[in-house]
């Protein structure tokens, strides 16, 4: 009887432990994800996190939208069959994503670098891509429209595993109808960065996503060497030039908008490639995060200063500018032909690529800045993102 018993008690111990085995993973709490699994080198809007003898990982972003103060989003990236940890509020994603919505054309650029641009089953403005492999592609990628007018029937019917958007001022539009549809998302703040590095780094937190976080650090990591050392190439040469020379020339940014002429922030992206590549931003009062608006006569006074002027939107010619602003015949940048626009890479519907594979490509946005202002520093360098205007 004893013996019979015993049997019983292992027979059924077997049966408890064989179903814990086969239960979700869970029993962490949130406080105990402090591991820095990527701690980034450049970019502030995102860390990736992980806890003590766990698979998973969290994904925060720390800057989701502009003028988030304390404001965070999170993904938890779930492997090995475990759970959220108690107290996680966010969205939750098995590792290694198969089916991808991207919002922007940025995130097309990261997948494309990662070469996963297979996992791609719908984007926002498809036509605006300037990806080939897209566009090979383009038959079997949905057109899911904009945030104010998104196809939600076509965006299910693509069975998506994740949605890679943003937030402008606030929660995007998508967020409410994607918690309704029980359809993952994640926030990129990707475009937030002032860091021209930063930007390019978030292609770890895709790479993250994907189950593949070492691709996107050796991505990222061969780029980022190239970045630096054309820096420091333009700072030994201002090092050695005379004091008296004025080494960095003076520049003037945009075009009027209606009746007002917004200047970027001088810690912005477009700021930092100007004073990385050797270059003096004209405008030097906006200490903000955003770009604002300066008067006409303001904008021209400065522009009259300016040794080079760059950021034309769709212009491709001295004469578009002209028609379009008249007073900028008599600039003496322009007689001088020392004006320059982004958008060499325009694709047939208008897309620009400076806005996509550039993002990913710091290293020759920047040499394409130094072709600008020192030339002589990248004498053999043709131009890749921006046009001479003639």
């Amino acid at each position: 009887m004893k013996r019979r018993a015993f049997w019983g008690m292992v027979l059924l111990s077997g049966i408890v432990l064989g179903m814990t085995g086969c239960r979700p993973r869970g029993g962490t709490a949130l406080k105990d994800y402090t591991r820095k699994v990527y701690e980034p080198a450049y970019a502030v809007g995102f860390e990736i996190l992980g806890a003590q003898g766990r698979q998973s990982t969290i994904l925060k972003t720390t800057r989701p939208w502009q003028g988030a103060a304390d404001d965070e989003t999170a993904l938890f990236i779930a492997r090995g069959g475990e759970t959220p940890p108690a107290g996680f509020t966010g969205q939750t994603v098995p590792a290694g994503v198969r089916r991808i919505v991207c919002m922007s054309s940025s995130y097309v650029a990261m997948l494309a670098e990662l070469e996963a641009v297979d996992r791609i089953v719908a984007v926002s403005g498809l036509a605006y891509v300037s990806d080939d492999s897209v566009a090979a592609r383009r038959a079997a990628i949905a057109e899911v429209g904009y945030e104010s007018n998104i196809d939600y029937e076509r965006l299910v019917g693509v069975a998506p595993d994740l949605v890679l958007f943003y937030g402008l001022d606030g929660l995007n539009p998508m967020e409410a109808k994607l918690r309704e549809l029980s359809i993952p998302f994640v926030y990129m703040g990707d475009y937030l960065e002032e860091n021209p590095l930063g930007k390019a780094e978030w292609i770890v937190a895709v790479a993250e996503m994907l189950d593949d976080r070492e691709a996107g650090e050796a991505v990222f990591c061969g780029l980022a060497p190239r970045y630096e050392a054309l820096k420091a190439r333009v700072d030994s040469a201002e090092a050695a030039a005379p004091k008296a020379a004025g080494f960095r020339p003076k520049v003037m940014l945009n075009i009027p908008y209606g009746e007002s002429w917004f200047m970027p922030a001088d810690g912005s992206y477009a700021v930092r490639l100007i004073r990385d590549a050797g270059g003096h931003y004209l405008y030097g009062q906006n200490h903000g995060t955003r770009s604002v608006p300066v008067d006409m006569e303001t904008a021209m006074l400065l522009t009259a200063e300016a040794d080079v002027w760059c950021g034309f939107g769709s212009l491709t010619t001295v004469a578009e500018l002209k028609r379009l602003l008249p007073n900028a015949a008599g600039m003496p940048c322009v007689a001088a032909g020392r004006v320059y626009n982004d958008n060499k890479r325009l694709n047939a519907a208008g897309g620009n690529d400076y806005w996509e594979s550039g993002i990913m490509h710091p290293d020759l946005v920047l040499r394409d800045w130094v072709k600008i202002l020192h030339p002589e520093l990248v004498p053999e360098a043709e131009f890749v993102y921006y046009r001479q205007l003639e």
